[in-house]
């Protein structure tokens, strides 16, 4: 399954138009008012730094989006969801040791974060890195999961997949699948995905 996204948490999708409209008419505002001449401060707090990269990236805006995380990083070392929106972004565009080290620095910042977990185990599992490291992180994300349950599930049946541990694997889909209301298509069709692919990896030679 893909990477768990949580920076939409701060601001709805829905309402992400909005948010960005309303914070760059405020910035503007600010501008219109201050002095013509460089801030040696950033002004904004951490979380205004991410609810802005949230509603860039709602716009499609990535790089304005990684802007607004790194500066938040840059504010807070230690603010993990930074450091999970910069990892999403990483492997959404294919750049997985960038998503890994950020993954990485999120979970230092907050230990046994589930959604950091999780992503890490993925982006391990994609760059073929140490399975039972994937498969660990895994289990230690499912310890907190709460509604990320189906998708470090999914996560679980892949590294099984890739062990070959078919039963397992299976297992793992079919309790994702018990815990994924029916009207969330995009989750069930990921697992019914997964479940093709091992039905398909796992067929006697």
């Amino acid at each position: 399954m893909g990477i768990i996204d949580l920076t939409s948490a701060a601001v709805g999708r829905r309402g992400a138009q909005g948010v960005f409209a309303l914070a760059l008419a405020g910035l503007l505002a600010g501008c219109a008012r201050a002095p013509l001449r460089v801030a040696s401060r950033d002004a904004l707090a951490p979380e205004e730094h991410v609810r802005l990269g949230t509603a860039y990236e709602a716009q499609g805006l990535r790089a304005e989006a990684i802007g607004q995380y790194e500066a938040a990083v840059r504010r807070d070392p230690a603010c993990a969801e930074c450091w999970l929106a910069l990892g999403n972004i990483a492997f959404t565009e294919g750049r997985l040791e960038e998503a890994e080290a950020s993954f990485r620095k999120a979970l230092k910042a907050s230990p046994h974060h589930p959604g950091a977990a999780n992503n890490l185990a993925m982006v391990t599992l994609a760059r073929n890195g140490s399975l039972p490291e994937a498969e660990a992180l895994a289990q230690d994300a499912l310890l907190n999961a709460g509604p990320l349950r189906p998708y470090i599930l999914d996560t679980l049946a892949n590294i099984f997949l890739r062990e070959r541990r078919c039963a397992e694997a299976s297992a793992a889909i079919d309790q994702a699948e018990a815990e994924t209301p029916a009207e969330n298509r995009p989750v069930r069709d990921q697992l019914l995905e997964t479940r093709r692919n091992i039905g398909a990896g796992c067929v006697q030679p």
